[in-house]
């Protein structure tokens, strides 16, 4: 089948001719037919175009074909991404040397698209699909580059690594560093993981030492945990040894988490490593820290980890039994933003402490769940008048139906 026979399928055999082309570039991008009959078309294209982007978010390539080849045929000011779009579908069915066709049909109509720099992109995994031998050192484009050498990666490691090493220690624009340093961590190649340890080290490009870092934690293998536990030891830092126990965090790496929460010297850092282990879920060793740990301040650091967990029976065995007041009020606040599950513990320790304090704080802690039934309910059987006081002062300021009918009710007593 011939190209215009073969463009024709989705309808953007007519754009190929140059003065068609011109025409269509000049209708998409004018407002010579302000009239109703104009806006029926616009909405129609419109109507067609996002047909054609839900069957591409649905996988239906054919489907996308047929909408777009519409789109196409209307030559409206959405005609290139139409074009665009059907490439890409046509790509996604294996049909490469249609989709080129359709890349350079997009090109020669449309010299200015916003599409162009997708469709290059495009153009270039087709030919490298296509087994193609495209140079990455040969391509102008840094973006194009990237997709070449990320290919090259995959076929011939080797032959890629000293293209990446050379952006990565070079002076391109941070976000090409970037991409190379993430292609760099996908590879299992030995030089491409020495690379990447010893940016993560600072020791060759110190501006990309926390990419490299969180990259080794994505990594997840035991060599990378190792690393990062020797990195973590030897840290100058405390802004470096804060990114590690954030790979640690990434890598699932929960025993040096904990170490560090136990045995870290700095406060800080000791706070860090705990919330890290508190977003970790690790709820087991976090309790029997809070049970060992004598440091007020480290406690409190753990009852937020706890929090962080969703831990809301030991909170909440905390919020009946902690001594240290303060402690305990800090655990009754982390039930109420807990939300309205917590209720029943919070409700049964209102019911048997006397502590004035400590029954303000649950009535805090409702107030934080929005909860107000148990507000009403506190406040329908309290006697005494500051903490009756306090719940309804507390129910006064909430958007709740319930709540606003029944100080109604109280005001016409």
């Amino acid at each position: 089948m011939n190209a215009k026979k073969l463009l024709a399928a989705f309808g953007v055999a007519a754009i190929l001719s140059s003065t068609t082309a011109t025409t269509a570039y000049a209708y998409a991008n004018t407002d010579a037919y302000p009239s109703p009959e104009a806006d029926e078309r616009s909405d129609r294209e419109n109507d067609l175009y996002e047909e054609g982007t839900d069957a591409i978010d649905e996988e239906q390539w054919e489907r996308a074909l047929k909408a777009y080849a519409k789109v196409v045929e209307m030559k409206g000011s959405k005609a290139d991404g139409a074009i665009y779009w059907s490439a890409y579908a046509l790509k996604k069915l294996g049909r490469r040397a249609e989709a080129r066709k359709t890349v350079d049909a997009l090109k020669k109509a449309y010299p200015s698209s916003k599409w162009l720099d997708d469709a290059n992109a495009l153009d270039l995994e087709l030919r490298q699909a296509s087994g193609e031998n495209v140079a990455p050192e040969r391509v102008a484009d840094e973006d194009l580059k990237m997709i070449a050498i990320n290919s090259l990666m995959h076929s011939d490691p080797e032959k890629a690594f000293p293209l990446l090493e050379k952006i990565v220690r070079g002076k391109s624009d941070k976000k090409i560093r970037e991409r190379a340093l993430f292609i760099l961590s996908q590879s299992s190649s030995a030089r491409a993981q020495t690379l990447l340890a010893e940016i993560a080290r600072g020791n060759a490009n110190p501006d990309m030492q926390r990419d490299a870092i969180r990259y080794l934690g994505m990594t997840g293998n035991a060599n990378a945990r190792k690393l990062l536990g020797d990195m973590y030891s030897s840290a100058a830092t405390n802004s470096v040894k804060k990114e590690i126990l954030r790979a640690y965090m990434i890598s699932g790496d929960r025993t040096n988490v904990v170490n560090a929460a136990r045995n870290e010297k700095d406060p800080d850092l000791r706070s860090e490593a705990i919330r890290t282990l508190g977003i970790m879920g690790g709820r087991t060793e976090l309790a029997s820290m809070y049970g060992t740990e004598t440091n007020k301040g480290v406690r409190e650091d753990i009852i937020q980890a706890l929090f962080l967990a969703g831990d809301s029976t030991r909170i909440g065995e905390l919020a009946r039994g902690e001594k240290d007041p303060e402690l305990r009020m800090e655990a009754i606040q982390k039930l109420g933003l807990m939300g309205k599950s917590t209720a029943p513990t919070l409700m049964s320790i209102y019911g048997t402490d006397s502590n004035i304090d400590v029954k303000e704080a649950v009535i805090q802690g409702l107030f934080l769940q929005g909860n107000a039934r148990a507000l009403i309910d506190l406040a329908k059987k309290e006697t005494n008048r500051q903490l009756k006081r306090e719940a309804l002062q507390k129910l006064s300021l909430m958007n709740d139906d319930e709540a606003l009918n029944y100080m109604l009710t109280l005001l016409n007593e």
